[in-house]
């Protein structure tokens, strides 16, 4: 995503059990193509993804069927393709498309026409292209790689992380109450249009989270795995972004009772953020008996600092220019 990666997914104050189940039943359509005048797609990307979903053929077959026609293209290099993280550019690539559009039975030319211009490369190749890939700092990254290719990741590395506050409520039975996050992002080129959340909870028997969108921002598709207790979701902007222009979302997580027991929250920063702010808040009926601050930087050894709760029942931390790495607060309660 990584785009903001969270572990652990608490539920927002305020919301009853039969209002979530209400709102799970609209916030979670199936993924649906985006077209623009004419009744072609608006990027190679989607376009691609759709048409291996319509003529039914998994990577494997797809790279089997070009291999016999002359042409050789990673597993890799297709999800790269779907999923927008990189696109053919070079001669063979290109060749090989052309290729892809017969076995897709497609239009030819349809896919190449989406392709666009060559990407700068060299010393004007943007800093952000030579970013952590997208699961580095899961044990699960080809699963999150696989998971990926059900959402648009193509603008995560064209949005700077300016600003980033969460907050998580803990309640009085040591559960996980609410969580809210707010950002502000800015776009480092033309035509950023979401922002993707990755969420791991740490139960794996418990239910996946509901993501809800609380400002400037709507909820675009969602992908699940329940046996890794994994969730993509896409954050769709109120519209495309032009280079340079900043936007503030608010997003929420929803957990459904029982909820699970609090015992930490952890953030992983794929790519860095100016400024983080971490804040847990603990009701005054359950306070843990020790709180620690963490944090690990690429490549670095954890670091861990404990931290005192406040006379208003909770700790915060803030970070500055971190990342990418990972940061958090975990307590114990006896």
């Amino acid at each position: 995503m990584t785009l903001s990666v969270y572990q652990r997914s608490p539920m927002c104050s305020g919301v009853t059990e039969s209002a979530i189940t209400q709102t799970r039943a609209c916030v979670r359509p199936a993924p649906t193509a985006r077209m623009a005048p004419g009744g072609l797609m608006v990027d190679f990307a989607g376009a691609l993804r759709d048409a291996i979903q319509a003529r039914g053929l998994g990577l494997e077959r797809i790279q089997e069927r070009l291999r016999a026609e002359g042409f050789s293209v990673s597993l890799a290099t297709l999800s790269y393709w779907q999923t927008g993280r990189s696109r053919p550019e070079r001669r063979e690539s290109l060749a090989a498309l052309a290729e892809l559009e017969k076995i897709l039975e497609v239009e030819p030319g349809s896919l190449a026409a989406l392709v666009g211009p060559p990407r700068p490369r060299g010393r004007h190749l943007h800093k952000s292209q030579e970013a952590p890939s997208l699961g580095a700092f899961w044990s699960e990254q080809d699963l999150i790689t696989d998971l990926a290719q059900g959402v648009d990741t193509r603008w995560d590395e064209r949005l700077t992380r300016l600003s980033q506050h969460d907050r998580v409520n803990v309640g009085p039975e040591r559960e996980e109450v609410s969580f809210l996050v707010r950002q502000v992002l800015r776009a480092e080129a033309d035509g950023p249009d979401r922002y993707v959340v990755i969420v791991r909870l740490d139960e794996l028997e418990h239910p996946l989270p509901l993501i809800t969108a609380v400002r400037n921002c709507r909820l675009g598709r969602v992908v699940e795995h329940v046996e890794s207790a994994f969730l993509l979701a896409e954050l769709l902007f109120d519209r495309p972004l032009a280079k340079g222009e900043t936007v503030i979302t608010e997003h929420a997580l929803h957990n459904y009772p029982p909820f699970p027991t609090a015992t930490n929250y952890e953030r992983k920063f794929r790519l860095p953020v100016r400024e983080y702010v971490l804040e847990v808040c603990f009701d005054p009926a359950a306070l843990p008996r020790a709180v620690y601050q963490f944090q690990q930087m690429d490549g670095q050894t954890e670091q861990v600092t404990p931290y005192e709760v406040d006379v208003g029942n909770s700790v915060h931390a803030i970070a500055l220019d971190y990342g990418p790495g990972r940061y958090g607060f975990r307590w114990d309660w006896d």
